[in-house]
């Protein structure tokens, strides 16, 4: 890479770093307040009311859990109706009802937060279906992932208590306080920077080369900023964020990470400030930003040096990649979008080196959890906090405590299972892909465009990415069959409400513990030495976990 290529790099790096910082104290100070205040807004009030919730009624973990399941499973229930009623509803642009299968698939997704398209969304969804149900679930969604890693943090900062918060409050004021102002922001801004927002149909246009192309409009500023601020990913273009009237200039393109970033980098600050310990908070984004970091080199240094002399000529691995925004502006973006749980792509992951599609896998394969989702990275984290304050406790032959809380075999046994259903879902899928004659002809023959190594890669990234409530996916792979609209379904469905119950039974069991003071054998867990254990922990789970898989796939196919 030549120098202005390299300075452009840092300077780009630099104004990112930049921007997380200066919001990290001031945005993560205020979720905490959010979630700790007893205030009620007039609009969160009426809002009760309607739905009939009593605003000072606290919840068991049971209760908390019966809540997310009740309204998620009304959520999907909504979307896949409207989604086979288009027809019959406004701004439909004459679009037919998509099918049972993707319908269904599509309702899990976006409730699940995963946002996976097994469709074009510009030739498959009318206006109505985008903003009445798809916009509204990357609200909701999104608030009720935060609203689980902030009942987790109440069961660190409570004592001996038998509640863990209201979902329902912690639901409105997610989305009321934190998610719609932001994203109203974000969506002006998008805006100046050249995002389309209207309800203007198809246009015929001219091309310079006499033919005539039909150009879709669509919402789709605000539709932009809430798939970024809630690490949602779903775009209504098929090439999502490549697509220049959802990313127009390369300004926006670091501004749309930004936005992908700035709540999930900010959530350990709430967590600092709600137990009371803002040194807690620094440790958990030490290591997120640690891991962040040491991908994202990986990524743009595979991509950059990238074999053949296609890519030499072209100054790297440029296919599948916007001229736009270059490698680093491709890099950046897989990596934030991948690292969190978003799902967004400006560039095509299929398309990139086989070691740099293999780095978007594994950043999936850690959980989210550097930064991660909105919510879900920080609970991911704390769940590896608890098992690396386990491993410390069996070093220093202690009983492991974190935040005064005693690590037990009931509290390891849930987050040993937690750290154990993704990676199930991810396996049993890709291996039943494969081992049942009727689908793997199916998916040999219609799924995988790419055969041989590739191909097996692009399975166990669709299935890592629904497993993780991901959504990106390389776009070799057609998943729009009845096999992979179901299959990838139910691994979005497990994968989000079973870590979901897991992580609400921890929450319960530490919030019903008193404080243990610490003493001089307490592992302090506010020190560079936890944060590198932390950081052990995610990797090698990881490591031992998917490695069999990857030297089968993207490490076999970059080592030849």
């Amino acid at each position: 890479m030549g120098a202005g290529v390299i300075w452009s790099i840092v300077l780009s790096s630099a104004t990112l770093v930049l921007a997380l910082g200066l919001a990290y104290r001031p945005l993560g100070d205020y979720i905490a307040h959010i979630y700790t205040t007893t205030k009620h807004w007039r609009v969160e009030r009426a809002t009760y009311r309607l739905i009939g919730v009593d605003a000072s009624g606290e919840q068991t973990w049971q209760a908390y859990v019966r809540s997310v399941l009740l309204f998620s499973f009304v959520s999907v229930i909504f979307v896949y109706a409207i989604m086979r009623l288009q027809p019959l509803l406004p701004a439909s642009l004459g679009l037919p009802a998509p099918g049972e299968a993707l319908s269904f698939n599509t309702a899990v997704s976006f409730v699940t937060n995963t946002n996976w398209q097994s469709y074009s969304g510009e030739v498959t969804l009318g206006y109505t279906v985008q903003f009445a149900a798809l916009a509204v679930q990357n609200f909701v969604s999104a608030a009720v992932g935060i609203a689980i890693a902030i009942a987790l943090v109440r069961g660190f900062a409570f004592r001996r208590s038998g509640v863990i918060g209201n979902f329902w409050v912690d639901l409105v004021r997610g989305t009321y306080r934190l998610l719609l102002p932001l994203s109203i922001i974000a969506a002006v801004i998008l805006l100046a920077g050249g995002a389309i927002q209207n309800l203007s149909g198809f246009t015929d246009a001219a091309t310079v080369a006499g033919t005539t192309q039909s150009i879709p409009g669509g919402p789709v500023a605000s539709q932009e900023a809430i798939k970024l601020l809630g690490t949602n990913g779903g775009g209504i273009f098929n090439v999502n964020a490549a697509h220049p009237f959802e990313n127009p200039t390369p300004w926006t393109n670091l501004l749309e990470v930004f936005l992908l970033l700035v709540i999930p980098f900010a959530m350990p600050r709430a967590f600092g400030k709600i137990v009371g310990d803002n040194r807690q908070g620094y440790a958990i984004l030490g290591v997120m930003a640690g891991i962040f970091v040491v991908s994202a080199t990986l990524t743009t240094v595979f991509e950059a040096i990238g074999a053949g002399t296609a890519p030499q000529l072209a100054g790297g691995a440029m296919e599948g990649k916007e001229v736009r925004f270059g490698i680093f502006g491709s890099t950046i973006y897989a990596t934030a979008t991948t690292l969190t749980s978003t799902g967004s792509v400006n560039s095509m992951h299929d398309s990139y080196t086989a070691l740099g599609g293999m780095m978007p896998m594994i950043n999936m394969m850690l959980g989210e959890i550097a930064p991660g989702g909105v919510g879900a990275g920080l609970y991911g984290m704390l769940i590896l906090a608890v098992i690396a304050v386990f491993v410390g406790g069996l070093l220093i032959g202690r009983t492991p405590e974190y935040l005064g809380k005693k690590i037990g075999p009931r509290e390891i046994k849930l987050a040993s299972l937690y750290i154990l259903v993704t990676p199930a879902l991810v396996l049993l899928g890709t291996a039943l892909s494969f081992a049942i004659p009727g689908i793997r002809d199916d998916v040999e023959s219609t799924s995988i465009w790419n055969p041989g190594v590739h191909g097996l890669s692009e399975v166990v990234y669709a299935f890592t990415s629904a497993a993780n409530n991901n959504g990106s996916a390389f776009a070799g792979l057609t998943a729009n069959t009845p096999w992979m609209n179901t299959a990838l379904g139910v691994a979005m469905l497990l994968g989000r409400f079973v870590p979901i119950v897991l992580v609400l039974a921890l929450a319960g069991s530490l919030a019903a513990q008193d404080k243990v003071p610490a003493t001089v054998g307490t592992l302090p867990t506010h020190r560079p030495q936890f944060a590198g254990l932390l950081a052990g922990v995610a990797i090698i789970v990881t490591a031992l976990t998917y490695f069999p898989v990857l030297t089968l796939g993207p490490l076999a196919e970059g080592l030849v």
